[in-house]
């Protein structure tokens, strides 16, 4: 690997540890006079930000406008960018974008979204939540197991499962349930579950939210069978349309997709984020996909200032 291509790999591999969200963006092809060469990548944030190359700076405009898009959706995407008048045509999976300041040439760009696997936090390391840490890598699930004291349950968890017989219970579901997390479960017999239940500093309506005992009614005696009973309860519960109510039961909505604005100068689209280039004017942000759409309109503003 080349020192640039090594550098990204770091930055990629110290994302995925801080499980931050990114897109990785691949040059697939290339054709003359584009700068960019098959096999460049680069890495692009949520804040728009893009580190490595993928071409000029038009090009890196509709990189950034489209990733923003794919980390929205969490859906791959082939992005075309050529020479042309200002226009995108989309199909599944793809779209292409004409762009008036390219000096010709064309290139597609394979837009892939890394996400971090959902997070789930297991109170305890018995042999039962040592099986969920098994069985949940498995079907995609990030598990981290903690103890009850330990445990930071956050919004964005998909679970908070406490299976550490009696050991710090109340702590851990108490904070699930604060924080909103979507799936909180106690493995314990229907006689304890109710007790530990009772005992919870939380109103009603949170102390319902706890599935206890945890799992599927399938019959599970193995800690492996009672594991898997409780992974398909979670799968369950967050396939579930959620609405009104209380707003910890709502399942999080996908990301919005970025704003856009109109590239004054050559009616590009772009995204309306701080990395994209921008001026202000008169009290609004203007953006631009080139430092050339830049500079005309920093020359003659009032010729291409539009009232927003």
């Amino acid at each position: 690997m080349t020192p640039i291509a090594d550098s990204l790999a770091a930055t990629a591999n110290d994302l995925a540890s801080r499980r931050e969200p990114f897109v990785q963006a691949t040059v697939v092809r290339a054709q003359r006079p584009t700068s960019a060469h098959a096999g460049d990548t680069a890495l692009v944030l949520p804040s728009g930000e893009i580190r490595g190359f993928v071409g000029g700076n038009c090009v890196e405009s509709s990189v950034r406008e489209y990733s923003l898009q794919v980390l929205a959706s969490e859906e791959p995407l082939l992005l075309r960018v050529v020479q042309g008048e200002p226009s995108r045509s989309a199909e599944e999976g793809a779209v292409e974008v004409s762009n008036p300041c390219l000096s010709g040439g064309a290139i597609e760009i394979f837009l892939q979204p890394r996400i971090p696997a959902p997070r789930v936090l297991v109170v305890g390391t018995t042999p039962v939540a040592q099986a969920l840490e098994t069985l949940g890598a498995a079907v995609g699930l990030a598990v981290e197991l903690t103890d009850g004291e330990s445990a930071r349950p956050r919004a964005d968890d998909a679970a908070l499962i406490v299976a550490s017989h009696g050991k710090a219970e109340e702590v851990a579901l108490e904070a699930a349930l604060r924080a909103g997390v979507l799936y909180v479960a106690l493995v314990a017999s229907g006689t304890r579950g109710a007790a530990v239940l009772e005992s919870l500093d939380v109103d009603p309506g949170q102390r319902s939210r706890v599935f206890t005992p945890a799992g599927l009614q399938l019959g599970a005696r193995t800690p492996g069978e009672i594991a898997l009973s409780i992974l398909a309860q979670l799968i369950q519960e967050r396939a579930k349309p959620r609405h009104g109510g209380d707003p910890a039961l709502a399942t999080p909505p996908a990301a919005d997709a970025p704003a856009t604005a109109i590239d004054p100068v050559c009616g590009m689209t772009v995204a309306a984020v701080e990395s994209s280039l921008h001026v202000e004017h008169n009290g609004v942000t203007v953006y631009f996909c080139s430092p050339g759409c830049r500079a005309a309109f920093r020359k003659d503003p009032e010729r291409y200032a539009r009232t927003p």
